[in-house]
């Protein structure tokens, strides 16, 4: 059997968590996208395979916070693997989080040793390394800010102001929330990050070129890292994690601001408290965030 995903009778994938997020990868039995460019063969996920997303992350076989990932064979001659991750709405551009799971179960799989490795992804090559003790690097695809100062009115609270962020996904970044980051107000928060995406699809507020801002993150004060979050992802789900592509849009911000200097450890915590490093480095005026976990 090859190791890479190809139409057969059985599907078989191997199931992990980082930071509390849980990640599916099918390591065998996906359907046949062909061999084009992740980026091609994302969109014939998207548009002949759907029945194909729903059975992996769905219930009764799996449930909404879970991430799956179809491991394929890289279109990039560099890289280890290709893969495309998905959720219980729809496909994603990258997964900080579904990295660090995939990199440890291609170890586990025995495909890969500890070291440094690249990986192929619909919005380009992302590089990680596998630690000895299991901790995963994941150096993340281009990241930066769009727009700040955004302001967007919404229903029964008022006017709040984010930003407007790529980290590999698109992201709503918001401070003066007024509510607190913990995981016993976890249905208030995503019941008000629910308004928020509402409101900008509302005001017709997007990503560049137009692109939809499906994840919402709100920030607060952590007593343990420099701060907590509260993601919210697109299928209504929120992340467990400190999410991966999140944090790395946190950094492209704090960077922007000359909060964070390029190189500089930053500790971002999620809601359950769980805990990611990152850090970011400059390249032609975007940040190339490092992150960290297990």
């Amino acid at each position: 059997m090859s190791f890479f995903s190809q139409s057969a009778d059985e599907v078989r994938f191997v199931d992990s968590h980082t930071g509390g997020e849980p990640t599916r990868i099918i390591v065998s039995g996906g359907p046949d996208l062909g061999t084009g460019a992740l980026s091609e063969r994302l969109e014939v996920f998207r548009n002949r395979f759907d029945d194909f997303r729903k059975a992996v992350v769905l219930e009764p076989r799996g449930s909404e916070e879970l991430v799956g990932g179809l491991l394929l064979e890289p279109y990039e001659a560099d890289c280890s693997a290709g893969i495309l991750f998905f959720n219980n709405v729809g496909v994603l551009g990258m997964c900080g989080h579904g990295t660090i799971g995939l990199a440890v179960t291609l170890a586990h799989l025995g495909r890969i040793d500890p070291g440094a490795h690249k990986l192929d992804t619909p919005v380009g090559k992302v590089a990680f390394v596998l630690e000895n003790d299991g901790l995963v690097s994941v150096e993340n695809v281009a990241s930066y800010r769009l727009a700040e100062g955004v302001r967007v009115e919404i229903e029964n609270h008022g006017c709040i102001t984010g930003q407007i962020a790529w980290g590999g996904n698109w992201f709503f970044l918001v401070e003066d929330h007024g509510l607190e980051i913990e995981s016993t107000r976890v249905d208030e928060l995503t019941g008000f990050s629910k308004k928020v995406r509402e409101a900008l699809e509302r005001e017709g507020i997007t990503g560049e070129n137009g692109a939809c801002i499906d994840h919402i993150e709100l920030f607060g004060p952590s007593n343990s890292a420099d701060s907590k979050n509260f993601v919210l992802c697109p299928g209504g789900a929120y992340d467990r994690s400190p999410c991966g592509t999140g944090t790395s849009a946190k950094i492209a911000c704090l960077i922007a601001d000359g909060k964070l200097e390029p190189g500089q450890t930053w500790l971002q915590e999620s809601v359950i408290g769980s805990v990611f490093e990152a850090s970011g480095k400059v390249v032609e005026g975007k940040v190339i965030p490092t992150i960290r976990g297990s």
